[in-house]
């Protein structure tokens, strides 16, 4: 077993400040940050979408995706905040496949970590200084967070990553929001223990570095369904789902209990237009129950340009290359929806 070094990559710091944060782009990003806080502590009772493709795949697509977000924000600014989904890491099952722009810039060419680095914190930073929007990504590599740390007003932490103690003990030490997904088997036990650990202080390595971390107070639970020991999709978004997960946060005494419901993945049994029927049903149970309305918080919906996904030999603007979204017309419509139900 060999690894060949192939040279060495510049620094967080270092990319931060070739590609750097302007004083009105700050400015923004903290105003958001306070209010996506205020959502998750109760003191505003706004809907959180996080929404956007399933991975950023080309920069171009995905910003006229958020400028589109921008103009349906506007109007319905007074019930819903969306934060975007800008996912550049992807994982994979089986490690084969798109591992996301990070590694591929250009899902057409070979990997380059490198120019993917540049175009994550380009593809971010464009977000936030052309249309106002901090988004959301998944922490899928921890030690890569800091070349985005400045940009991130959200972050997720994955199925398959929720049992690592490293994601725990970054997360712990994270500015923003940090979204646990229960694991790929539901068992929600190990997703309850993550919001433990990351709610806790750590003293832990990281980079290189001996840190300490105060706690995250924002870590929360993300439900997104999950599969059983036969192979079959079992959701865990349902009235009764949400009621487990209230009594569970009840026996930890954790801080702003929450809940954000991923419509996508086994929820919907990765049958993206189902998306729509379980935003609506979780919805309505916010609104059967004031105690459920008060621990969800959100959904994560997968959504883009186009409906579905496309072939390896299709070449679609704008039309997902892994999993498959909502395209814009039912995204629109579903948004508008929502919060003439909320």
């Amino acid at each position: 077993m060999q690894m060949n070094f192939h040279r060495k990559l510049p620094i967080p710091k270092e990319v931060k400040a070739e590609f750097p944060l302007t004083k009105e782009m700050e400015d923004i990003k903290a105003q958001r940050d306070e209010s996506i806080r205020a959502i998750f502590e109760g003191a505003s009772d706004k809907f959180i979408l996080v929404i956007g493709p399933c991975s950023a795949d080309h920069s171009e697509p995905v910003l006229e995706y958020i400028s589109r977000l921008r103009r349906i924000q506007e109007q319905v600014e007074d019930k819903i905040l969306i934060i975007p989904r800008i996912y550049t890491n992807k994982p994979r099952t089986t490690g084969q496949g798109y591992k996301g722009m990070l590694h591929q810039p250009d899902p057409e060419a070979k990997p380059d970590m490198y120019k993917g680095i540049i175009a994550i914190r380009e593809l971010h930073l464009a977000a936030l200084r052309d249309y106002g929007f901090s988004c959301a990504d998944e922490m899928l590599y921890p030690e890569n967070y800091r070349y985005l740390s400045d940009l991130l007003s959200y972050v997720a932490v994955g199925a398959r990553s929720v049992e690592n103690q490293q994601h725990r003990l970054v997360a712990s030490g994270l500015e923003c929001p940090v979204g646990m997904k229960n694991p790929t088997g539901g068992d929600l036990s190990v997703m309850m223990n993550s919001i433990v650990a990351s709610q806790s202080s750590h003293t832990f390595l990281y980079r290189g570095w001996e840190v300490t971390s105060e706690g995250n107070p924002y870590a929360h639970a993300i439900l997104r369904g999950y599969v059983d020991y036969t192979g079959r999709n079992v959701s865990n978004y349902h009235y009764e789902d949400l009621l487990r997960v209230m009594e569970l946060y009840q026996k930890l005494n954790l801080a702003n209990p929450s809940v954000i419901v991923d419509t996508n993945h086994n929820n919907s049994g990765k049958q993206y237009l189902e998306q729509i029927r379980i935003a609506k049903d979780i919805v309505y149970s916010r609104n059967q129950n004031d105690s459920i309305k008060r621990l969800v918080k959100g959904l994560m919906i997968e959504s883009y340009l186009e409906d579905d996904a496309q072939s390896a030999n299709e070449h679609v603007f704008g039309k997902s290359i892994t999993d498959p979204c909502l395209g814009w017309e039912k995204t629109e419509q579903l948004i508008l929806d929502i919060a003439d139900k909320l």
